[in-house]
């Protein structure tokens, strides 16, 4: 995440008003890093027009208080987790830990945003960004969002001649089969011989696959095993990469690649049943926005990238008009 900053900013909304010091947005953290790349883009994206329209803006990271410390603070009335930062007139988190945290800064006064749809009702929130595989109701308060958010910016200058596969591994809605995988790996390299390479596991990806990876290395293939999170390793990564592979399952880093602007192929696995995720993926295909292994290997081209894809900024732009960042009546 940029680092906290401090501009002036007057938005649309409060031309004419005045305020005193700048709007603190906390960015609530789980440790997980997809949770951490969604928040990231919609702050970056936020900081961006906050810079171009001159408001004072500073950003902070706090970790997510267990339910424990949350119930400790609320029977003490001593919040001793919020100490440490300013107190925040906005609050921001992704997945299931920062739900409560979120309301327990709402009921002291910060505006909540949550992304992905939460596990408690929403409107217990001021905004809910949903991808809209999640079918998202038409509440005011909801934004539908293509994909997840995430850091990445459209029209970044790529490498002709660098590649990056990702892979993830067995999930709810899909089966992993290792040999299949290592098959279509093989193929590809064999296949983009002008090529280099980078490979990054998750931490999904079986370890007997990790294995059989390290074996593939090569002049030509930089195999990184999954060794914790690192987002800023993706994002540097999908910035030099003009082609990217994707494993099917990893949504959230199919939407990476195709903001980036990467041309983007997808490692089919077997899907178990069918689901929404299954159906956002189908919309990809049908659109021509990625491309299938198959359709690949039967000499069809990767598709030219669509640069025009930056929901992180289309977002911040919707919640700045609805008034995120303007002053709070009496909550």
């Amino acid at each position: 995440m940029r680092r906290a900053s401090s501009l002036n900013h007057i938005s649309p909304s409060d031309r004419g008003q005045e305020r005193s010091g700048p709007v603190v947005i906390w960015q609530l953290c789980d440790g997980k890093a997809g949770h951490l790349s969604q928040s990231t883009g919609l702050i970056n994206a936020l900081l961006d027009y906050s810079q171009a329209e001159e408001r004072q803006v500073q950003a902070h990271q706090a970790q997510a208080p267990s339910p424990g410390v949350l119930l400790r603070a609320w029977w003490t009335r001593r919040p001793g987790w919020m100490e440490g930062h300013p107190a925040p007139q906005v609050a921001i988190g992704a997945g299931r830990a920062t739900h409560l945290p979120l309301l327990a800064l709402g009921r002291r006064g910060a505006k909540t945003v949550v992304l992905m749809r939460p596990s408690l009702p929403l409107s217990w929130f001021d905004f809910c960004l949903i991808p809209a595989h999640d079918a998202p109701p038409a509440r005011g308060n909801v934004i539908t969002t293509e994909g997840a958010l995430n850091p990445m910016r459209p029209g970044q200058v790529q490498e002709a001649k660098q590649g990056l596969i990702l892979l993830g591994g067995p999930s709810r809605h899909y089966y992993f089969d290792a040999d299949a995988i290592l098959s279509r790996l093989r193929e590809i390299l064999a296949k983009t011989l002008q090529l280099h390479w980078s490979l990054s596991a998750s931490p999904r990806t079986p370890p007997a696959l990790s294995r059989a990876l390290a074996a593939l290395a090569s002049s030509r293939l930089a195999v990184r095993p999954w060794a914790g999170p690192d987002p800023g390793w993706l994002a540097a990564a999908l910035n030099r990469s003009a082609w990217v592979w994707v494993t099917e399952d990893s949504i959230s880093m199919i939407y990476e690649a195709l903001t980036a602007g990467c041309r983007v192929g997808l490692l089919p696995l077997r899907r178990k049943g069918s689901s929404r995720l299954h159906q956002a993926v189908d919309k990809l295909l049908r659109e021509g926005r990625v491309r299938s292994f198959s359709d690949w290997s039967g000499g069809r081209e990767l598709p030219a990238p669509d640069r025009s894809l930056d929901e992180a900024a289309r977002c911040a732009r919707l919640l700045l008009d609805r008034g995120l960042l303007a002053p709070s009546p009496c909550r």
